[in-house]
This record gives structure tokens, sequence and C-alpha cells, in this order.
């Protein structure tokens, strides 16, 4: 394989990210089996005109000689072995991993103009629950090629088993609002198209519909559309990201689907739509063997050309023999007078041209010969279909001038066809030389004639037919209608400014008759803005001559403007008139006819003139009558304008401007919006496609671009209708891609025809060879399951289409060759035209060209003959079987290099093989004196040189004249379409490198490089070819590698995998959740944590990874997999050196854990540095990525069924589970109790000998929050611990956290700050009700697992002012310590915080350290804190002395803050239950006065307590309560709960904010429900925002939504982050407003209103969905700024935020259970 260096080359596949992502991505191909070596045959066939001649039959098939000599010829093996033994047991093991490889690979089937291995027929049907087996492979072998190329074949081979294999799989996810009908997707049948919601549908009940048939017996109709049924691959029914529907493919075509809401049918209501495109089944032979478009090879023929029927079998030889196995032949129908190709006159009978004297030919003698060349010769033959137009002498026009646009049916084009008979009367006077005197000749020559003609247009021709007048208003009449109407007694109008007859505005009414001066206005509006009121007239006919003469100013104000328009659209008419006259009669690219007459008139004609010339009255009198029908408008093109708009609609100027490049031999067809609209033309049309999908395989739809889209339609459906294959070809000329996919999708086009001859240099014909077709060179290995990604149109590729110049002379006759060879390594459809291979240096006209092609004969050809040594026949025949063996092998990777400016390199390359093929080709679009280069750098490749496959170069037969376009001098033969004779073509086929003219070999036949130089004769029409494989030891490594991966198999959802490698899964079956964590995640601060001096890996050019394990890596490499962005610096830095890798290896065995994993890594690696460079991302991706999903696969294991079993969402939120959750060894939790019963946590043995306990702490975000003392907060640690832990199934580290916080509990708290638990701080009022609500889901969600109550906790802190103590000194039941915070909260607590002052808080006032907790005994509230500190989650401390704000928090939130509320009431309601429930021994508090005396609470009188006052002290009512509204002044919102009660800043208490729906969450029975719902609905209304939630009420004077930590103004708001809680949107109290939607909701509309707001919650969280799946980070952030804004100081990875998230899917999953109903399908 050829791996050029870098630094030298200007590699197209590196520029690959900037020259568009998807460039050269399309769904796949087929392939076939090749043939061998062709050999001479006898004489034979037939001659031109009957004669006998020296040729090959029709029946002599090519391809079964080919055959015939393959069986002579010794296989020869692809790789290049050391050894006889060597060969043997690397073939051996090739053949065991190969056999394996494919169902993870499926390598023969590539999304980017690949090869498909296996044919329709044998396709295995396709279940949501199939799986790969693993030891299936794809349907390919290595086989010799009989013509020594040695390519590897695609069929069964020896002691390969390919009976089953998992069919391909295309995942397109479905969003709201994607109406992708301009994105175009390529499928094969046998395929399985899946369309799955994306998180934008997630809750919305969604019914998608498609219109491919479900079985081949229906048939496909465009408009009958099937309701698709919902599928689902998870148990769970409410997991909405499981659901699926599936389309199995088995018709050709091109499709729609679209979906709605609501059980909506109707595609009006679609909320999005697409296309998929699924090639046709082409096959050739009586075996019907397949042809892949890849190796479509096409040579068009100009069907005038071929000459009589019988004469046709002899000149189509040519194609067959130059090695064609396509052809395209133009209208064989009746042509009209012009004899153009395209000008049909009757488009049901045949060219009289095909008949003999002795016999009529019909259609079906036609159809018999294409059949043959079909069975015998295997090649297809399709032709054009021309739908727009039809000749103008068109016999069955004139019995229906309905079809066509006439002055009658289509009056707007009236003034058009005056200006045209006026420049054909023009045309008339100058031919007659009437114009001479006035610098007008009859022969146009000079510039300055143009200028003369352009005055005399505009000065006397235009003025006589006043073209304005057709769009004008009669001023007189209209002025007399208006007075007729205003005398009539009408009210007059009296108006002011604001009257809203002022924004009335009168316009001109174009007469849709388009006489002169009969344009009207609105006499209704006329009156109203003008029979107006007129103090200063005399009397009332003064006032109506006063309205009539400002009528008449403004009527005459609106004839000067349409004028005004109309004379600018003849300026530009004229201007165009000029180019035409200009490009026709001057320019030296065009025609160059000087003199002016009726033959060659100035311009060509846009109508049909009917009867006799006639002066212009008459004419024009002519166009109202009644033979008006038959004055019809010409067919073209206009250059610029969307083909999707009709230029002959009646809004459209393009024929008076003169903007169309006419045809004037046709006529446009009209054909209306629908068959009823033209029925005789709809109908004719139709049987003319249907008989011609009868006889040709294939359609060109001629001039597609031009014909309206929903006729093309019509007409394709009905012939796939009669050929459900067909091979439909187009050329567009929309400037656009978008614009082209229009058309592809609409009209199931399968190939856009491409043209070399439209590069200016050999740079842009190399770019066009790499953008269309293939993959890059080392593309990454893609699974049988992977997502629908967007392509590039198929194409065939020509090295000239009939319509164009020959090369010859638009570059050189000598770069003919060289470019034809680059196009044949294009990696789709190739073609030409008849006439390149031969050489003929002009362009074959399809209008001017009379004579016939020449003939096939294998001998010494005569006159009107040829054989392989004319022109470049053989040349071209070695270079169409290269090509189609490279598409029907699998050689579907592309690699240009331009090496100069004239040498051009192209390999393809085989991803299975590894087989390369490298051709070299000297452009010389300049003369070969001009372009030959003084160096050209050698040719260096990676692999081993196994032959020149060929060598061709064109010469001249005479030196010396090589500074000319061709050498020589052409003679035009009279009779026969005739070559250059002037050049020879040399070839060399299947040569050692020895034997080589063109290159030397300049490197060791043992190098791991090969090198070679040019030699002196490498000239520029110059082309080699050269076999390329891979080292022995290179080969061997491939094969290890192989053999590993294809022990992986992949389940129908993209994230499952399964492995059958024992000894892998053995390792990762040793893994714990927290071994996990290491392996996968692991944040720079973390791995640096640990003492080894590692941190995150640094990608240069790109920055460092996210993560130090997989996950890191693994988020970039999805980026760029999908798009295979080569160019990558992560791939850069995997080719430049074996890095990454050994971080991999080295950072894992570091901890014993891991060390085994470690081994296994290091091992496969090994062998991947002995893979060539070029491959090392490819593999590397594949390897790391197969072993990633298998270990997220055994995190899910291990984790329950709600995870295992669930949604990709809770999947994807339970590894945020592994992110946060490990072992830090900086940031340990104080030891639990050594009497505490078992399981305990893990110990180590530190370097000392100890032994301590290593459980596994939640990070509260990553990377700020991840080491030391700044991982565990307690609030953080049991807001995320429900989410992360319980519902994970990860109860055993969920209990040994709670255990180790309640060990550090002091004055009835738990601390803010861990730290190590001897350092903690107890700064916050909240952790400790945040703790107990942690316990009450651990004892619900945890089988037994009340028995909590009873674990002994060590306390650390048995008093308020101990110091800690040892492990097990003082040791407490856990329901003991939750008693002790109740009791000390009921009593009170008064404390400063253990060394208070800057040591511990560096911005905090001294009062702050200061904290005071209780409980209102007249309301039962929890209150606390003061207005210098912040206890709350919200514990913004100011810090910026230069803003005043240092030590003042920003939100104190003292008094009760609402959350405290609910999570005490909640904890009260739970304690409570166990108690009844005899689970927890303690059932009442107690507080003690000054005096002694005892106030006893139960927690069932406390918690009522509570339910009677919190509607009364938090409801804000809608509507002013008075005597509950003591501060009314200071209510900004209604309608909601206030966030905090009796607070030290008055205010605080109305300010709306995000935390009541925790409250509403944890206690709903504490709310009115109608209230709640309100207030929910408010706060969704106004807070919420894409991710997070505000924190503030955007109305609220102290709102600021960006948080910048960094900001060191003097704007106290905003100050050092001074915001951080007074508007940024966080993530994590979202979960709770859903939560608490989810509560209420049945409490206000029952089961109905629930299964609402399932859906609208889902729908909320699709966001969520999409950043989980997508960030880096693969987590949800701490905060957004500004309606979900990135903000650069929030933890990109956040516990509470990914855990709430999942409580919310773990509560929906409970009611959809209890309901069993998903809120998108209904079931």
């Amino acid at each position: 394989m050829v791996l050029y260096v870098i630094k030298n080359c200007s590699c197209i596949a590196r520029r690959k990210a900037s020259d568009h992502m998807s460039e050269g991505v399309c769904e796949g191909k087929e392939g076939m089996e090749v043939g061998g070596r062709k050999e001479a045959a006898p004489a034979g066939g037939r001659r031109r005109n009957g004669q006998k001649a020296s040729g090959r039959p029709l029946s002599s098939c090519y391809e079964e000689q080919m055959l015939q000599k393959s069986a002579q010829q010794p296989v020869r093996r692809i790789y290049a072995y050391g050894s006889a033994k060597e060969k043997d047991s690397g073939q051996k093991e090739w053949n065991q991993s190969y056999r394996k490889l494919a169902n993870f690979f499926k390598m023969g089937v590539q999304d980017g103009a690949g090869v498909v291995t296996q044919g329709p027929q044998s396709q295995q049907m396709y279940t949501s629950d199939h799986m790969s087996p693993m030891t299936n492979s794809v349907n390919g072998t290595m086989g010799s090629d009989p013509k020594g190329l040695s390519l590897p074949k695609m069929g069964g081979g020896p002691g390969m088993s390919f009976s089953q294999q998992q069919p391909q799989v295309r995942v397109l996810t479905l969003n709201h609002g994607d109406h992708m009908d301009s994105t175009l997707f390529r499928l094969q049948k046998g395929w399985v198209l899946q369309l799955r919601p994306g998180p934008s549908l997630l809750g919305k009940s969604v019914s998608v519909f498609t219109n491919h048939p479900e079985d081949l017996g229906e048939g496909f109709t465009r408009n009958r559309y099937r309701r698709l049924q919902w599928k689902s691959d998870s148990r769970n029914k409410g997991d909405d990201t499981a659901l699926y529907v599936e389309v199995v493919i088995i018709s050709a075509g091109a499709f729609h689907f679209y979906f709605t809401y609501d059980d909506g049918v109707e595609r009006e209501r679609a909320q999005g739509s697409g296309y998929f495109i699924v090639d046709p089944t082409l096959t050739v032979g009586t075996n019907s063997e397949t042809l892949s478009l890849d190796c479509v090879q096409c040579q068009t023929v100009l069907s005038k050309c071929l000459g009589p029927l019988p004469d046709w079998e002899q000149r189509l030889q040519v194609a067959y023999e130059t090695g064609y196995n396509l052809v395209h032949f133009t209208p064989i129908q009746e042509l009209g007078d012009s004899n153009s190709s395209y000008s049909i006159k009757d488009q049901h009978k045949l060219n009289t041209e095909f008949q003999t004297p002795d016999h009529q030919y019909t259609f079906a003698d036609v159809e018999a010969l294409i059949r043959r060349m079909r069975d015998e010769w295997k090649m297809l033959s399709l032709t054009d279909v021309v739908l727009n137009h039809t000749a103008n002498d068109s016999n069955w026009i004139q019995d229906h001038p309905e079809a066509t646009y006439n002055c009658q049916n289509s009056p707007h084009l009236r003034p058009a066809y005056l200006l045209d008979r006026v420049l054909y009367h023009m045309t008339v006077e100058v031919a007659d030389g009437k114009w001479e005197d006035r610098g007008i000749p009859v022969a146009i020559r000079e510039e300055k004639d143009l200028e003369a003609i352009k005055n005399v247009i505009h000065s006397h021709f235009l003025p006589q037919v006043k073209l304005h007048e057709f769009y004008t208003v009669d001023v007189d009449k209209t002025v007399e209608e208006f007075r007729r109407r205003i005398s009539s007694n009408l009210p007059i109008v009296t108006r002011g400014k604001g009257d809203s007859s002022y924004k009335e505005e009168m316009v001109i009414i174009q007469d849709p008759n388009y006489g002169r001066r009969t344009c009207t206005v609105d006499m209704n509006i006329a009156v109203r803005l003008y029979n107006l009121a007129r103090p200063e007239a005399r009397d009332e006919e003064d006032r109506i001559v006063r309205c009539c003469a400002e009528f008449r100013r403004h009527v005459e104000n609106l004839n000067q403007q349409r004028t005004s328009e109309i004379q600018a659209h003849l300026i530009q008419a004229v201007e165009c008139v000029l180019g035409t006259i200009r490009y026709q009669r001057l320019q030296p690219d065009g025609p160059m006819i000087a003199e002016v007459s009726r033959d060659y008139p100035l311009v060509p004609p846009y109508f049909t003139h009917y009867g006799e010339d006639a002066s212009l009255e008459e004419e024009e009198a002519l166009m109202f009558g009644d033979k008006g029908c038959y004055l019809m408008a010409h067919n073209g093109w206009v250059m610029g304008d969307d083909p999707l708009n009709n230029f002959a609609r009646s809004d459209c100027y393009v024929y008076l401007r003169r903007e169309l490049v006419a045809w004037g031999d046709s006529v446009k067809l009209r054909y209306g919006d629908k068959p009823e609209d033209s029925p005789y033309l709809w109908d004719h049309m139709k049987r003319y496609c249907e008989y011609t999908a009868r006889i040709f395989h294939g359609i060109r739809l001629d001039n597609c671009h031009s014909t309206p889209i929903h006729v093309a339609e019509y007409m394709l459906d009905a012939a796939r209708k009669v050929r459900p294959d067909l091979y439909v070809i187009a050329e567009l000329f929309t400037n656009s891609d978008i614009t082209d996919n229009v058309f592809v999708n609409r009209l199931g086009i399968n190939s856009l025809i491409r043209e070399a001859m439209s590069a200016p240099n050999s740079h842009e014909e190399g770019r066009l060879v790499y953008r269309y077709g293939g993959e890059p060179v080392g593309a990454f290995l893609l699974p049988p399951v992977r997502p629908m990604v967007p392509c590039i149109a198929h194409a065939i590729f020509l090295d000239l289409t009939h319509d164009n110049r020959s090369p010859a002379e638009v570059r050189t006759a000598w770069d003919m060759l060289p470019s034809t060879a680059l196009v044949s390594m294009a990696c789709c459809a190739s073609g030409s035209t008849r006439g390149y291979d031969e050489l003929v240096p002009h362009h074959i006209h399809v209008v001017d060209e009379t004579r016939v092609y020449q003939a096939w004969t294998d001998a010494e050809p005569t006159r009107g003959e040829c054989n392989e040594s004319s022109g470049i026949v053989r040349c071209k025949r070695l270079l169409n079987k290269l090509h189609f063996e490279l598409g029907a092998n699998g050689y579907n990777q592309v690699f240009v290099d331009q090496v100069t400016e004239h040498v051009v390199t192209v390999t393809r390359h085989n991803p299975v093989t590894h087989q390369s093929v490298v051709l070299v080709a000297y452009t010389s679009f300049r003369p070969p004196a001009e372009a030959r280069e003084s160096h050209i750098r050698p040719l260096k490749v990676q692999g081993h040189l196994e032959e020149i496959i060929f060598e061709m170069q064109v010469k001249g037969k005479t030196s010396g004249e090589d500074d000319k376009s061709y050498p020589g001098f052409f003679n035009n033969d009279s009779e026969f379409i005739n070559g250059l004779n002037s050049i020879i073509a040399e070839v060399k086929e299947n040569i050692r490198p020895s034997e080589s003219s063109l290159v030397r070999l300049t490197s060791p036949e043992d190098a791991d490089e090969t090198e070679c130089q040019y030699t002196s004769e490498f000239a520029p029409g110059s082309v080699i070819a050269f076999r390329l494989s891979l080292l022995p030891r290179a080969q061997t490594a491939v094969n290890k590698i192989r053999g590993v991966l294809s022990e992986f198999g992949y389940k129908s959802r993209i994230s499952e995998v399964t492995t059958h490698n024992v000894e892998l899964m053995d390792i990762v079956n040793s893994l714990s959740l927290s071994d996990l964590n290491r392996v996968l995640y692991r944040c720079d601060e973390e791995e640096k944590d640990e003492g080894h001096g590692g941190g995150t890996y640094a990608i240069p050019n790109y920055g460092s990874l996210p993560y130090c394990g997989l996950q890191g890596v693994i988020s970039v490499l999805s980026e760029i997999r999908v798009h295979n962005d080569l160019g990558h610096p992560l791939c850069c830095n995997l080719r430049d050196g074996d890095w990454m890798p050994e971080y991999i290896v080295t950072r894992l065995k570091h901890e014993p854990a891991t060390q085994r994993l470690a081994k296994w890594f290091e091992d496969i690696f090994n062998w991947l540095k002995e893979v060539p460079r070029y491959l090392i991302p490819a593999y590397f991706d594949s390897i790391v990525t197969s072993v990633y999903l298998t270990l997220i696969n055994r995190a899910w294991s291990l984790m329950g069924e709600f995870i295992s079993q669930g949604s990709d969402f809770a999947k994807a939120l339970s590894l945020c589970s592994v992110q946060f959750c490990g072992i830090v060894k900086s940031a340990v939790m104080p030891p639990l109790s050594p009497n505490l019963s078992s399981p305990q946590p893990p110990s180590f043995t530190d370097g000392s000998g100890s032994t301590k306990q290593m459980s596994v702490t939640i990070a509260a975000g990553l990377p700020h929050f991840s080491v030391g003392y700044m991982r565990n907060w307690g609030r953080d640690t049991f807001i995320a611990l429900p989410g992360n832990l319980l519902i994970t199934g990860r109860y055993d580290e969920a209990r040994w956290i709670i255990l180790a916080f309640a060990s550090t509990m002091r004055h009835g708290l738990i601390p803010n700050l861990l730290d190590g638990g001897s350092k903690a701080r107890f700064n916050c009022r909240d952790s400790v009700w945040w703790w107990l609500q942690s316990i009450q889901r651990y004892v619900a969600i945890v089988p037994d697992g009340n028995r909590i109550f009873r674990d002994k906790v060590s306390r650390l802190f048995p008093s308020d002012d101990s110091p800690p103590q040892e492990p097990g000194r003082h040791d407490q039941l856990l329901e003991d310590v939750i008693q002790e915070t109740l009791q000390r909260h009921f009593q009170g607590v008064k404390f400063r915080e253990r060394n208070a002052g800057y040591q511990i808080d560096r911005e905090m006032c001294d009062e702050g350290f200061n904290n005071e907790i209780g409980v209102s005994m007249e309301t039962g509230f929890v209150y606390g804190g003061t207005v210098h500190n912040c206890g709350t989650w919200m514990d913004k401390m100011g810090s910026s002395e230069l803003a005043g704000i240092k030590g003042k928090p920003a939100t104190p939130r003292d008094g009760s803050a609402v959350e405290i509320v609910g999570l005490c009431k909640s904890a009260l309601r739970f304690l409570g239950q166990m108690y009844r429930e005899d689970k927890f021994k303690y059932n009442s508090v107690e507080r003690y006065d000054d005096t002694g005396n005892v106030t006893k609470w139960t927690y069932e009188f406390w918690e009522k307590k509570i339910q009677e006052n919190f509607e009364k002290y938090y409801w804000i009512d809608e509507n002013p309560i008075p005597d509950r509204e003591p501060k009314p002044e200071l209510i900004n919102r209604r309608g909601i709960y206030k966030d905090s009660y009796d607070a030290s800043q008055f205010w605080a208490d109305y300010q709306l904010r995000c935390n009541f729906p925790v409250a509403v969450a944890v206690a709903p029975e504490m709310f009115t429900p109608k209230h709640a719902w309100i207030a929910l609905k408010n706060a969704e209304k106004i807070l919420l925002g894409p991710l997070g939630i505000k924190t503030l009420d955007p109305s609220d004077w102290a709102y600021n939504g960006d948080y910048d930590n960094s900001n060191d103004s003097a704007d106290p708001k905003i100050a050092r982050g001074y915001n951080y809680h007074q508007g940024p949107e966080w993530v994590w109290p979202v979960g709770w407003l859903l939560r608490a939607q989810l509560a209420i909701a049945p409490k206000v509309g029952g089961f109905e209103e629930l299964g609402r707001t399932m859906g609208h919650v889902k729908s909320l969280l699709a966001p969520h969905l999409t950043h989980v799946l997508s960030d880096a980070w693969r987590s949800l952030p701490e905060l957004t700024n500004t309606n979900g804004a990135h903000c650069k100081d929030s933890n990109p990875a956040q516990a509470w935020s990914t855990g709430c998230v999942l409580e919310v899917l773990w509560e929906m999953d409970r009611i959809e259970r209890g309901l069993r109903r998903s809120s998108m399908t209904g079931m």
C-alpha cells in the first residue's frame, strides 16, 4: 500500500475535513466475480452493409473465453511471503481470521462507494433480535485473476462458509422538524433501514409512514403509504429510545418516509421527512451475474451514427472489445428535420435511418439485439428519454397543440412572441443588406457591429411594437370608469391618518389575455383611496374633477412604473441578444458563423411561426386569433435559474428577457400539474417511457434539470413498473449539490453524469476522482449495524460526454490516455463517448454529424474499420478491465496525490486484503513540450511491489511534434467517423520492474519501503499501474488483529456488543465498577493524584483529551469515524508514533486490578506496531472501540435490570455513575466501624504497611471537584447519591457513604466539605436533610434496606467539642444518629465553626462563622442561618473587594428555605411510617426550655404542623388575598411559592427561584394540587431553559444569567461570579421540577393528565439526551449560561446533574410499568 510522505505531497485525502466531510460517503455497492484473459479469436462476423469481414460475432462470448483462459493459468496469491512454509502458515492464518472477520467489519460493505459482497438473492432476511454470529465472515475469498492482476474475488472459497451473514442495518435518527428532502441516503436491496426516534421526539406520539412496499407483490405506488409498526429492543415498554420501525429493503427506486404526531396520517402534517434511494440490481449474461454500479463502464453512441440496424452489431462490437459493459444509445426514435439526436419527431416510431431498402425494422428488432448483447456480450444498454420537448415538425402536436406552450393557452408569452418576430424581421432586413449604411453588415465579424445592432434595436425595431402597452392601463378609459363610479352617489370618504385605507395600495392588475392597454386597477380600492371629501372644492362637480385628476396622476404614475419595468426587461433582452450573436459569430469557442441569413438568423427563434411571413401588425393579430395555438414556444435552458421553477410560467419573464438558451428545433411541452391537465400528452409520453423500459435496462433522463420534476416522477414510476430494476442516470446543471439531491431523491436517479473535461487542470481532475466515490485509504472499519450517513450522489464519471468537444481541441490529444486512466481509477461507474478511444480530434456533433462509426475487425483495418491498435483502444480495454475488477473486488478506498503540476497518482486500496493498485498518470493538458517536468519525486510506498500491471504511453509516429495539440495532420473521412492515425499507443502488460521502460526500482526487494525512480521515458501521455501488497510481517500482524476483532459481534442496538474472546471476557468480568472508573474515565486531576506522574493525553494541534481512560479517545474517535476524517490531529498522532497505545497500556499497569487488561492491550498493540502506519488509525479505532463497548456493557450488566435492560438514555446516564464514583486516595471517607456487619469497604496497604479502608466516593464535579478536600461535599453527595448509586444498583457503595457521613455528625449536621472527616466543615444547613432523603431512598429501593437503621456508625465526633476518635471507639446505630439530628434541630443548635477564620475560609466575614438552627414552634418549619452566611446550595460568597461584596453572601436564604421545609416534612413522614412498621425505634423529639420544661412532638404532630402552615405562608395566589399578604408591595410574581419564609432580607422570600419543586417532589401532600400545578407550570414557563433552569426570575432586579468567575469588575451583581445563583441555569433542579410535575399531574387530572405529563417530561429531557450522548465528557454540566449557552467556568460533568435526571427516568419507568404503556407508541 502507498503511504506518501505527508510533508512532501498535497494529499487530497488529508484535506478531507476541509473538502466537505461527506464527500465520497455514500451507501455501499454490490460486487461480482471477474473473468480472465481474452484471447484472439478466429475471423468472422459482420461488416458494414452486411459484407463479411474479420471480427467476432455477438454469439462469441468474451467473458466465456476469459474464463476458459483463466482455467489454464496458475493461481497467484496476493501476499508475498518470505518462504514456502511462511506462505502456507500465513495463508492458513489469513483464512481463519478472514472467515471470522466480516460480521464485525463487514469489510466488503462500505458506506462510501464500496462493494456489497453478497448478492440480493442470497441475502439473509433481518429480524429485530438477530445478532451477528461470531464465526461468520464476508462472502469473500482470495482468487487469482486470469489476466495476471491477481485481485481478490468476493466469492466463495475453500473452507469458508458464508451461509449466514448479518444483514447490513442502517440506523437513521428522526428529529422534530428534520425535513431531509435534499439529503441523500443510499441503500441496497436486502439491507434494513431502522428509523429511531431522536431526543426531540421523546414523549411524543409518533407515527411513521413510508411508500416503500412491504412485499414485491404489491409493487410501488408513490402516493400509497403504509404505517410502520413500532418495535422495541428493550424489555421496558416505556423506553422510547429503544423503539424503532424498520423497512426491509426489497425494491429499487426512490422512496419517501415521513412522521406525524398524534395518529396523524396526512403528509401535509409531517413533522419530519426524507428519502432513501435503493440501487437497482443489474444483471448480465445468461446466468444473471450481478453487475455492481461501481463496475459499470459505459460508452455513449449517437444512434443515428450506427447506420442501418443490420450494421449495429459490428459497430457496437467496438464497445464490447474495448471492455465496456454498458452502451448508452441516444434516442432511437424518428428525428425531426434538424436531425438532432434529441429532437424527436415521433416518440413511438423507430428512426427511419435504421431501415434498409428490403426490410422495415421495429422496436422489437432493437429489443432482440439488446437482449443478445446482455446475454452473450454481458453488456447492458440504456437510452435517453426526452420528456420536456418534441421536434417542431412533430405531427401529433398539430393535432394536440394544447400539449405545448403557445400564444393561445399561454397568453403571457404574446409579448415575447412579438419580440421574437421583431428580431426575425430584423434578421431578414440585415440579410438583405438594408442596414449596411447604419453599420450592420451582412456578415458580423467585429464588436462594433454588435454596437450598431444594439442601437438599431433600441431606436428602430422596439419602438415599432411598444411592448410596454401589453402591461399597462388605458388611462382615459380607467379614469372615465372611476368618474362614473364616484358620480353615482357613493359615500364620500373622510379619513384620518389612522384609517386602515391608508395601508391599502392600488396596483395594476395584469390582463390575463395580454391585450394592449387592457390592464386594470381595483376600482373598489380606487374609490376608497380617491373618492375623498375635498373642502376646497366649490361644489360636487368640482370635487369629482379634483378626485379624478388625482386618480389620473396616480394611474399615469403606475403606468410609468410598469413601463420602466418592461423597459428594464427589454434592455436585458437586448444584452442577451448581443451575447448570443457574439458567441455564434465572434467567439473562438463558438461556431463563428459570420453571415446573417434566414438559415442562420441573428438569434435562434424562441417560437414557431404559423403560415407565411407577414407584417408585424398581421403577426400580432395572428397571436390573438385561432391560429395562435400554433405559435409554440421553443424549449431550452436558463443559465443560473432554479431548475425547480418552470421558466415558461406566467410570472416569469425569461422569454421576454431573452434569457433562454433556446433549441430552435424543439417546442416545450406543457404538462400542467396532473394528467387531467393534458391527457393526451401524459398518455403519449407514459407509453413512450414504458416501451423504452421494456427494451432497455436503463434510462438517461435528458435535460433532467429542466424537466418538470412531477412529470419525471410520473414517467419514471411507469417505467419502473415495467422494469423494477431500471438504471436511471441524468446530467444536472444546477450548480448546487442540494438541488441535485432533490432531483436524485424524488426521481431515484442512480448515477449523476460527471465529466473529467470540466477540470481545468490535473489537480482538479484528481480531486474529481477522489470526490466521486470511495473512502479515503485507511478509512475506519465500520460494523454492519451503524448510523446511516448522508452521501453524495453516485457518479458515472466520463472522460468525455457526447455534448462536448474533444480533448484534442480543448487540451491535447496526448492527454486523452492519462485522463481516461484517471477516470478509470475512480471508485464509481465510469464512461466515455464513442470516438474518444479512436482519438477523434473533434466534436461528434449531435446535430450536424451525418457520418457513421467505424466497425470492428480483428484483421488489419481498412477504411471504415478499427481494431485494438486503433487510437488507444487496447489501452482502454486494459483500463476498463482494471476498473471493473477494482470495483468488483472491493478496492473501495481512494487516495489521490498531486505529485507535480502534471503528474497525478491514484491509489485504490482493498480494506480486506490491504492490497493496492497504484496508477500514475502523466497528464498533458498542454503540449508535451510545455508539460514536461524537470524532476518528478520518486514513488515511495510501504509494502511489497508485486508487479507492474501495465505501462502505456502515447507517442507521435514522427518525432519533434510534441509542441502541438496532436502530431501530424488529420483528414476527416467523408463517410466514416475516423480518428487520428498519427499517434501510436505502446503497451506492456504484467511485467517485472526490471522490464519497465518508465520506472526503475531503486530499493531492495526485502526493504520495508519500495521506491521507484521515473526514467526519462516517463513523459506526458504516460500511464503506469502497480500492484502492491503488505509485507509478510505486516500481514501477520493484520491477521492477528483481525482474529481478535472477528470475535466481536453487534446486536441491533449500536451500543450493544458481545465477544467470544474467552481471555478478554475473563479479564472484563473480573473488573468492578470502580475498576471501570479507572479504565474508562479519570480526569486529569484524578490521574495526577495517583502519584504516577500521569495526566490526560495531549494531542498536538488539538489539545488534551477530557479523560485519561478510554472514553477520552472514544469521544474524539466517535466524531471523526463517521466522517472518515483521517486528517484529524488524533489520526496524525496515531500514524506518527505509538504514544497513544503505550499511554493506554502504561496507565493500566499501575493498578493490580487492571494489569491483566493492560497486558491484553499490550499484546495486541505490539501487533499494531507492525501494521503500516496509514492503517493504524482504523485498526486502533476498531480495537479500542470494541473493547470500550465490551467494558460499558460489563458496567451495565453490574447495574441491575433498570439499567441493563433500560433505555439508551438511562444507560448513558448510568455510565456517569462510573465517571464520578471512584477511589481517590486524597479524598477518602472516614473509616467505618470495624464492627460493621459485612460487606465492608475494600482496603489497601499503604507504604507504611497500614491497612486502610478505600471506599468509592462521588466526585461532585469534573474536573474542578475531583480530588482532595474539593471532591466530597455533603450536599452534593446526597443529592447525587440516589441517581448515581441506588438506581444503578450500587447498594453497598451507597451504604458505605451514608454511614461514613453519619460518622461525622456534629451539631446535628452533616458536613458541607468532608475533607476526610477530621477536617470537615459544618457550614451548611441542608446537607443533613439531603442525607436523610438518601436514607429514605435507600430503604425504598434496596431489598431489606431498612436494615441500615441497625448498622453501626463509628462516631468521629461523639460530642460537638470532641477531637476525632478512632474507628470503633464510639459506635452507635444509624437510627440513633438519625434521631440525634432531629432532636438537635428541634432543640435548636447554636455554634461557631471550629477553627473559624481565614485558615478555613478566605472570603467569609467573621460573623459568617456563627450558626444558629432550629424549628419554629408556631409553624414547624426548620429555620436557620444569618445574612452573613449561606447555608443552602445557593452558597456563593462574595469575594471582590473592588465591588464591595467580599464576605457578603449573594443568596443567604436564611429563615426557612422552601426545599428544607419540604425535605423535613418528607423525612418526618418516612420515619413515622418506619416507626409504625416497627423498623425504626423513635417517633418523637423533645425540647427543653431554660426552666426545664419539656415540649414533646411526635413525628406525626410535627409533620401535621408543617402541613397546616405551609400553604398559608408560602403560596402567593394568582389573585390578591389581602389578609394573607402582609407585604403585597414585595410581590413581583403571582401564582408561585415563596423561596423562603421569614428571611432577613425581606424581599428574598418573594423571589421566584427553582427550589420549591424539590419540596413538591418529596412532599407533594404538603401542597394544594391546583396551586402546585399552577406554580410548576409558571416555573417551567419562566425559568426553564434548554438544559438547565434559571436560578432566579429574569424579571428580578438581581437577575444576570451569565456566570463568569473571572470577572474582576466593580459591578457588584457579577464581580467574581457573584451571580452564580442569580440567573445561570443549573441542571440538577430540572430533575426535581419534572419529578414534581409527575407527582402532581394525577392529582389534578388523573391518569389522563399523568399520561400527557409523561410525554411532556420526556420531550423536555430531549436536550439532555442529546448532550449526554454527544458531549466529549459524555455527561451533563453543572450549569449553563442564558438560554443554554456554554459556561466556561462550569464543570462539564456534574454528579448531581446526571443523578437527578436519572431519577426522573426511574420515576417514569415505575409509572409506565404501572400504566404498561409507552407514551410514543401507546403500546
